[in-house]
C-alpha cells in the first residue's frame, strides 16, 4: 500500500512538470517572465504586491494571476491599481486544492493577455506545504514570511524555503512589538538553505519595498534568480 502511494504521488508530480513545461514554453513565446509568489495566509502578499505596484516598476508591464481557494477579495484591491488580473479559485472547479498547480495556471491562460504584459506574478494560495511542491512554469520562486509567524518556519517547513530563490520578511515594523528573533529566524534560514537572498520590508511602510521591486524588474529583464 505504501508504494502504491508513492508511485501515485510520483506520477502527479511527473505529469504536472510535463504541463509546467507547456505553460513555460507559452510564456517564452510571449516574451513574459514568469514570478510564483507563495507564502502562509497572512503573511502580506497582497499588501506587498500592492505597494509595488503603486510605485511602480520601471518599464515593466505587470500582469497578476491571483490564486484563492474562493472569492476575489485580493484581485479586486489589485485591479484597483488598473493592472491586468486574472483571478483562480481552485473551488469549485479543483476542488478546493490549497495551491495553484501547473493545470489550474493552464486553465487560466486563456484569459491572460500574455501580449500586453512583461511579468505574470502568480499569487500561489496561501500555505506553505503544497505550493512549494508544484511548478507551473515560472521563472522564479519567491517566498514572503511574516515575523508574526515565529522564527522556527524555516525549520518546520523546509521545503518552502528551499523551493524559493527569494525569501522576503515582511511586518519588520512590527519587530519592536514582538518576541521575535531575526538574527534566529535567518539562522534558520541559512540552515535549511544556505546562501539564499533574503530581503527585510514592510508593506505598511514601504521599507525595503524597492529592494523588491527591484529584484522583479531583473527577473522582467532575465536575470535575478540564483539559488
Amino acid at each position: 500500500m505504501h508504494r502504491t502511494k508513492v508511485r501515485v504521488a510520483t506520477d502527479v508530480l511527473d505529469a504536472n512538470a510535463t504541463i509546467a513545461r507547456a505553460n513555460r514554453a507559452d510564456f517564452d513565446r510571449a516574451g513574459v517572465r514568469v514570478v510564483n509568489l507563495m507564502s502562509a495566509p497572512g503573511a502580506g502578499k497582497t499588501a506587498l504586491l500592492e505597494r509595488v505596484l503603486i510605485d511602480g516598476l520601471p518599464a515593466v508591464r505587470p500582469g497578476v494571476l491571483e490564486g484563492d481557494v474562493q472569492g476575489s477579495f485580493d484581485a479586486d484591491r489589485l485591479s484597483a491599481l488598473h493592472v491586468p488580473v486574472t483571478q483562480l479559485n481552485t473551488d469549485p472547479g479543483f476542488g478546493g486544492e490549497c495551491h495553484l498547480d501547473a493545470n489550474m495556471v493552464r486553465s487560466a491562460l486563456g484569459a491572460i493577455a500574455l501580449e500586453e504584459i512583461d511579468l505574470l506574478i502568480i499569487e500561489n494560495v496561501g500555505n506553505l506545504v503544497c505550493p512549494a511542491e508544484f511548478r507551473v512554469g515560472e521563472d522564479a520562486r519567491a517566498m514572503i514570511s511574516s515575523v508574526t509567524e515565529g522564527e522556527d518556519k524555516p525549520l518546520k517547513y523546509p521545503l518552502m524555503f528551499r523551493a524559493c530563490e527569494l525569501v522576503v520578511i515582511n511586518k519588520i515594523d512590527l519587530l519592536p512589538h514582538l518576541d521575535f528573533s531575526l538574527e534566529r529566524f535567518l539562522e534558520n534560514l541559512d540552515r535549511v538553505h544556505p546562501g539564499v537572498e533574503h530581503m527585510l520590508v514592510s508593506a505598511r511602510t514601504g521599507e525595503g519595498v524597492d529592494a523588491f521591486a527591484g529584484w522583479l524588474v531583473a527577473v522582467a529583464r532575465g536575470g535575478a534568480p540564483a539559488a
